[in-house]
């Protein structure tokens, strides 16, 4: 409860939303390299393979607010004990699956079951800890966060090679099943049960209309090379007019799914833009680079994901000393992580143009790890200011809407960086590093607008604090 010093119990509770937050933000990346072993043994289209993919994610981003809303409205821990059950479910039937389409149906399924779970974990944050300690444990949350993503590639890479590439690929859910039973018998023992008092309304209406737009946005982005022609881009505008009617109706709303005077707080606003601005740059990087690696460099599964691992090094490292610091130096925090982002992915750009043959992967190495260390020092801080004015009673509603900005920058990033890439690619006849080098400059013009906004909400916080008196 608020006003408290956490005790041994809450990092308990914590330990148990990290190994959810793990597995499920792992399974985003993770199918990546397995991606060539699904379409031989399955026989996928391009197109069903790139459901695979963008379905977890669209799926993933529907669930989160109307998740929150539910687990701040009743009960965190039975909508956490909820989605893991779906999620282990899910993931032993994405092992066994016969055929294609039912991958897909259980990825789509997967993505719901994890956009269940985030939501409550940062509620739980909200409402276990105080102070410098939530700083810390964003911190472990964002370190975890970095991991999970970065590490995507390599794990799915070691099934692959310990498994081989007929059955490796199905290994990369069974790993699920495990580790979902031992975290939802630690998630009944260990989080805390729900706060009696006065229920909060669950607002179907505001969940459809922000669904509808959401999809509506999202959609055309995760299928841009699949769906060809001009006519998705119009469901742009549509998505728009929905969230448009969302707004007026939550103004109106009794008890809204979102509370938007939110909004209303400089630190929750401008931490939710840097958070879409900087998911649709840096979730790309590993997008294209293993692409580069593996398809231009005939790079192994396993070789493209060890290529990654000094980035999350890097960010799970920085994700912890930021937690701590962040409660010393708020945005100017994520100020010096952005530019040590931007630093390194620079210089990677400035690798590939020198050097683009096989021995890229080790001459990137030091770029990803300084890129990696920035990136520790955006997530995490940027998201415990983001929400240090929120009350812990709207923390998962909060968060959710947060996540959902994450995931909506990271559809448009890929959708942007992965066009760039392509038309590259087809227009110079197959040369990989000037398409990874492409593709990498709009990925940095994305981390370079999370900066405008940080440096913008610095600037604005300079001006509203008050004059020292003399």
């Amino acid at each position: 409860m608020p006003g408290r010093t956490a005790d041994r119990s809450s990092w308990r509770a914590l330990s148990v939303c990290l190994l959810a937050a793990f597995m499920t933000l792992l399974d985003v990346s993770i199918v990546n390299v397995a991606l060539p072993s699904i379409k031989n043994a399955l026989h996928a289209s391009e197109g069903e393979l790139q459901w695979i993919l963008s379905g977890y994610a669209l799926t993933f981003g529907l669930t989160l607010v109307p998740a929150g809303r539910l687990g701040d409205a009743r009960s965190r821990r039975a909508v956490f004990m909820a989605g893991l059950v779906l999620f282990t479910a899910s993931s032993a039937a994405a092992g066994l699956a016969p055929t294609i389409l039912w991958l897909v149906i259980a990825r789509l399924v997967q993505g719901m079951a994890g956009g269940v779970l985030n939501p409550q974990i940062a509620g739980l944050i909200q409402q276990l800890f105080q102070g410098g300690e939530r700083g810390r444990a964003f911190g472990a949350l964002g370190a975890t966060i970095g991991i999970a993503t970065a590490a995507g590639p390599l794990a799915g890479g070691a099934l692959i090679a310990l498994a081989g590439p007929a059955e490796g690929w199905r290994w990369i859910f069974y790993i699920n099943i495990p580790v979902g039973l031992v975290a939802l018998v630690l998630a009944w023992r260990l989080l805390p049960a729900p706060v009696r008092g006065e229920q909060q309304g669950l607002d179907p209406v505001g969940v459809t209309l922000l669904g509808v737009g959401v999809l509506a946005i999202m959609l055309p982005f995760l299928q841009e090379r699949q769906w060809h022609g001009p006519g998705k881009w119009l469901l742009i505008p549509l998505g728009a007019a929905f969230l448009a009617v969302f707004v007026a109706w939550e103004r109106r709303h009794a008890s809204p799914l979102v509370d938007l005077a939110l909004f209303r707080h400089r630190s929750y606003a401008n931490g939710s833009l840097i958070a879409l601005c900087y998911f649709a740059g840096f979730t790309a990087i590993f997008f294209i680079f293993t692409l580069y690696l593996q398809n231009g460099l005939s790079y192994s599964a396993l070789g493209a994901g060890l290529a990654v691992t000094p980035f999350a090094l890097g960010s799970g490292t920085a994700s912890a000393i930021g937690g701590r610091a962040v409660s010393r130096y708020g945005r100017h925090l994520v100020v010096a992580g952005l530019c040590l982002v931007l630093a390194g992915l620079g210089a990677a750009w400035a690798v590939v143009e020198v050097r683009p043959g096989s021995g890229v992967a080790w001459l990137t190495a030091l770029p990803l790890l300084v890129a990696g260390i920035g990136s520790g020092l955006v997530i995490a801080p940027n998201q415990t200011v983001t929400l240090s004015e929120v009350p812990y009673t709207e923390g998962g509603a909060a968060a959710g809407v947060l996540q959902t900005g994450q995931r909506i920058g990271t559809a448009v990033g890929i959708a942007a960086v992965g066009a760039t890439f392509f038309a590259t690619v087809a227009g110079s006849g197959g040369d990989w590093a000037a398409a990874f080098r492409h593709g990498l400059t709009v990925l940095l013009a994305f981390v370079v607008l999370a900066l405008a906004v940080a440096l913008y909400d610095l600037r604005k916080d300079r001006r509203l604090r008050p004059e020292p008196a003399r």
